[in-house]
């Protein structure tokens, strides 16, 4: 029988745990708080366990029963956390000698939406659930057969935006998906904006993005992002150009402008997050050929299993952890065919128990699959490094690919690496990680600006546009308005995920890809035979056994200490990414001035007030 959370609170309480004892000292306390916090990380891991257990029932079965059961178990959570701040503050932390214990107590008295009222909570559950529900639920129809209406983003969509070179079709399914993804929740977004400017309030916040900044421990990192952002903008606007004009080429002025932002359509993914997948229009060597193992992935019976074979494989080389069987026994590795709905968005879960870790995945065989597959088995490995740490550590503090690595595992064959091919390769991975820069620091910022009350909800859907033409030149194929109301259409809005991890991630990937480069003595600066661009770590316990110390420090550091242990920086610099893509960039303004691209962009009328 489970006793009820409230219970459990108002035993300890009844207990004496939070009430100072008569006559107690200093020294008593904190060690009574720490046999105190020892119980509470066993509870914390139980009660994280069974709220996991729920979320992945859902996401993986997305019913009304399922629904139901997550958020009741999310509630009575919440109970759970709001008692047990009120506890914490009992204690005296200020004259602690323990540092650690003083950060634990900190980290648990930040209570986030649990601050809320239960009837609230509930609320703001709902609200986003809302979301997230429409948007896995979103079918599309067929441009060639209207009457046909199950499309579903994965993976119909996604292969036609990828496929598809003709502008009408890719603008018609953008319309479409947006339409639907996006202005149905307008209401529910509004409830949800107003619950979580007051959780971040009653938690001591001005608003949620203070509460959201907080997590990253420095007063300067806003500052921080926009200088970096100002840091890598001259080498975005010369691939923004270049792509530009390449497209112009391909589908004509009068669909993209000589000198306006790109109309997002074209760029081969719904939020023109990525391009990559356009990459074959873009290249400028296209006789040398581009680096795509995707054929040779079908060619040798590649299935979802065996690419994350691959990447257990690659990180036991790393002399990391191999996978537990449970792994392979209840994670979802490719969408099921029984019919269900679930949410496809590709994510990796900590279950709070020992070696329960989950990938939930609807993975296609495809070389960006593959990459893709050991992007969250990296997550998958600092679940299994930092599960020794005290259940509030259980959290992040905070592999580029090769095609020296593609030639040693057997998918790269007869691929000459010359100077061509190094263009065409820097390219096609400045399609990814460049372009995706300023689409992950709008997603957040715009958000801030919602939460603090500077974009009030009747700019809701212009501003959003005007941030995004703003930092990265993209605007949409068609006019949108007030009436339309687009930030849903991304997934982490709906599911009110934040989103600056991502941008963070991105940026320090290539300060620690330099650091494990240069401990693999794969790097050496200044060295043609030794780059970054072409450095592989597979095999490297020297590589491997520093990603392990700084993974299995979780959250019991600040994020800036866990990356010094990599790369003896305790700042995000962009200079080992500016560094990487120095022959690109070199090129790209050589290669403009020739063509007489415009650089930058002239501002967006796609959004207008009606």
């Amino acid at each position: 029988m489970r006793i009820p959370v409230i219970l459990l609170a108002c035993i300890a309480i009844a207990s004496g745990a939070v009430l100072k004892k008569s006559g107690e000292t200093s020294e008593e306390e904190e060690a009574r708080a720490e046999q105190r916090l020892r119980e509470i990380n066993e509870e914390l891991d139980r009660k994280k366990n069974i709220n996991t257990v729920a979320s992945w029932a859902y996401a993986s079965n997305i019913t009304e029963s399922n629904l139901k059961n997550m958020n009741d178990i999310s509630v009575e959570t919440a109970k759970y956390y709001k008692e047990l701040a009120a506890e914490l503050k009992g204690f005296n932390t200020k004259d602690y000698k323990n540092e650690d214990l003083k950060r634990q107590i900190k980290k648990l008295s930040k209570l986030g939406y649990s601050s809320l009222s239960s009837e609230k909570y509930k609320e703001l559950l709902e609200a986003i659930t809302s979301m997230e529900s429409n948007y896995a639920k979103v079918k599309l129809c067929s441009y060639t057969d209207p009457n046909k209406c199950d499309l579903a983003l994965e993976p119909e969509i996604t292969e036609i935006l990828i496929s598809s070179r003709d502008p009408e079709e890719l603008k018609y399914y953008w319309k479409q998906w947006y339409d639907k993804a996006g202005t149905p929740t307008r209401e529910s977004f509004n409830r949800y904006i107003e619950l979580n400017r007051e959780a971040a309030q009653l938690d001591g916040y001005n608003s949620g993005a203070e509460s959201w900044l907080d997590e990253y421990e420095d007063e300067t990192f806003e500052a921080q992002l926009e200088n970096i952002f100002n840091q890598i903008r001259p080498l975005y606007e010369q691939l923004h150009a270049y792509v530009r004009f390449k497209l112009g080429e391909k589908y004509g002025r009068d669909i993209v402008p000589e000198k306006g932002p790109i109309p997002m359509h074209v760029l081969g993914n719904m939020w023109g997050q990525t391009w990559s997948e356009i990459a074959q229009i873009l290249v400028p060597y296209p006789e040398k050929k581009l680096l795509d193992v995707t054929d040779e992935m079908v060619k040798q019976g590649y299935t979802p299993v065996s690419m994350f074979q691959k990447g257990d494989e690659f990180f036991q080389s790393l002399n990391m952890t191999k996978l537990p069987q449970s792994f392979w026994d209840n994670s979802i590795l490719e969408k099921p065919k029984d019919g269900r709905e679930m949410v496809c968005h590709a994510s990796a879960w900590d279950f709070y128990v020992k070696d329960d870790v989950r990938i939930k995945q609807c993975t296609r065989v495809t070389m960006d699959q593959f990459f893709t597959a050991h992007h969250e088995l990296g997550h998958i490995q600092y679940y299994l490094q930092y599960q020794h740490q005290p259940s509030v550590y259980r959290e992040g503090a905070n592999p580029v690919s090769t095609p020296k690595h593609l030639e040693k595992v057997g998918l790269l064959k007869d691929f000459k690496f010359d100077e061509e091919a190094q263009i065409n390769q820097l390219l096609n991975l400045a399609l990814d990680k460049m372009a995706f820069l300023p689409f992950a620091y709008t997603i957040d910022k715009y958000r801030w600006g919602v939460f603090r009350g500077e974009i009030q909800p009747s700019d809701y859907n212009c501003k959003f546009w005007e941030l995004r033409a703003q930092y990265g030149g993209i605007e949409p194929p068609v006019t949108r308005s007030e009436d339309d109301f687009d930030p849903p259409a991304k997934y982490h809005i709906s599911a009110d995920v934040e989103y600056l991890r991502y941008l963070v991630s991105f940026i320090i990937q290539f300060q620690f890809h330099q650091a494990a480069c240069e401990k693999a003595g794969q790097f050496v600066p200044n060295d043609p035979e030794k780059t970054l661009l072409n450095c592989d770590i597979y095999q490297s316990a020297e590589a491997g056994n520093a990603f392990k110390e700084m993974l299995q420090l979780g959250s019991s550091k600040p994020w800036p200490d866990a990356m010094q242990v990599l790369t003896g920086q305790r700042k995000m610099d962009a200079g080992a990414l500016i560094e990487y893509f120095r022959p690109l960039s070199q090129w790209l303004e050589k290669k403009n001035k020739e063509l007489g691209a415009y650089i930058g962009w002239e501002k967006s009328t796609k959004c207008v007030k009606k």
